[in-house]
């Protein structure tokens, strides 16, 4: 499970005090309370307008629209996406000197925070007992 991910990475008299995974499928954050109806509006902006250059203008600002369109449906629908996708292979684990993130292939990565050199910690905790926790170094 996660702890194999990390048992190579350990320091000397590390242990694994907990690991686990993030929340799966689709996340919604506060900030999507203002991205979302700006993403529709942008959409629908981009349609109208590309709808009147369709008939008077050329194929440049199709092609132009187009991109528009793409980024508009990338933060309507696609970012969520890319996030799950993303979260799906995360593996977190915090010890008694560290807390470890793994992310696997194609964007690997791995981070290692030193628990003494943390400046803040945030806990966001929801009544079913799953929640957000922010380090600050």
């Amino acid at each position: 499970m996660a702890d194999d991910l990390f048992t190579s990475r350990l320091l000397s008299d590390e242990r694994i005090l907990w690991s686990g995974n993030p929340g799966q499928g689709l996340l919604l954050t506060e900030k999507d309370t203002f991205a979302i109806p700006f993403s529709l509006l942008w959409c629908g902006f981009v349609i109208f307008w590309m709808i009147g250059a369709s008939r008077t203008a050329g194929f440049g600002p199709l092609l132009f629209g187009a991109l528009l369109i793409c980024f508009g449906l990338y933060n309507l629908v696609g970012r969520f996406l890319v996030d799950a996708w993303i979260r799906r292979d995360l593996r977190y684990a915090v010890t008694n000197k560290r807390i470890l993130i793994a992310r696997p292939a194609p964007f690997s990565r791995f981070t290692a925070l030193n628990l003494e050199q943390l400046s803040e910690v945030d806990l966001k905790e929801r009544t079913n007992g799953r929640g957000t926790i922010r380090f600050r170094q």
